[in-house]
């Protein structure tokens, strides 16, 4: 089975073989970038399994490059932030990053999310049955449809949540059930995905409903 190919972006030449090092230590093919441009190139021409995406970058910064990536493709990202505030992290998830790490990190926990990311975003196949479409009011969730336009995530989310309708599901359960146990982000990643498949509701004029009940966490309602 060939490598996992993981792009690393960062304009500094030291972070960028250190996480060479352990990526490869780890079995991974690595390819890299120092600024934005280049970057953007290096997804769509080389096809990368994940990308860890620095966002302070020479020609485009990091949340430019994640959204013009995300305008194209899911492959998962990594953001590194040489800040520990929290709007970096907020802005990067809300484009669509998948996880962040603060600078200076930790190389071998970096290799440890590349692994986590990149098993619960591999396609994994559905217990017999479970694949089949659900109608929620006016909405038929098929994944082999995909009558709105979702990421993997988004989909599998909108799914989870239909499969309960009427339940009220913490974010801790959705982490769980959605990204799988081993997730590191923060419960704000749920709250993020919730925001991007209303949006994508309401802009199908579906009148399907993701209610927040506060201090809980969610639940679908058909009516």
């Amino acid at each position: 089975m060939p490598a996992e190919t993981i792009l690393v972006v960062d304009d500094e030449h030291n972070i960028i073989e250190l996480a060479r090092m352990y990526l490869e230590q780890d079995g991974f093919t690595v390819i890299a970038a120092s600024d934005g441009r280049t970057a953007l190139a290096r997804v769509f021409a080389d096809s990368p399994q994940l990308v860890v995406l620095d966002l302070m970058l020479p020609e485009l910064d990091g949340w430019e490059v994640c959204k013009q990536v995300r305008a194209r493709s899911d492959v998962p990202i990594i953001m590194l932030t040489a800040r520990d505030d929290d709007i970096d992290k907020i802005v990067g998830l809300e484009l669509g990053a998948d996880d962040y790490m603060t600078k200076p990190f930790n190389p071998r926990e970096l290799v440890a999310r590349a692994r986590a990311i990149l098993r619960r975003t591999a396609p994994a196949p559905r217990p017999a049955g479970d694949d089949q479409p659900i109608r929620v009011a006016d909405l038929i969730i098929d994944s082999l449809r995909y009558e709105i336009p979702l990421r993997a995530k988004e989909f599998d989310l909108l799914r989870t949540l239909a499969e309960n309708r009427g339940l009220v599901l913490s974010r801790e359960k959705l982490l769980n059930l959605v990204w799988g146990f081993d997730f590191y982000g923060q419960t704000r990643t749920v709250d993020v995905h919730v925001a991007h498949v209303r949006s994508r509701l309401q802009k199908a004029g579906s009148t399907v409903i993701i209610e927040t009940v506060w201090g809980v966490g969610y639940k679908l309602l058909d009516d």
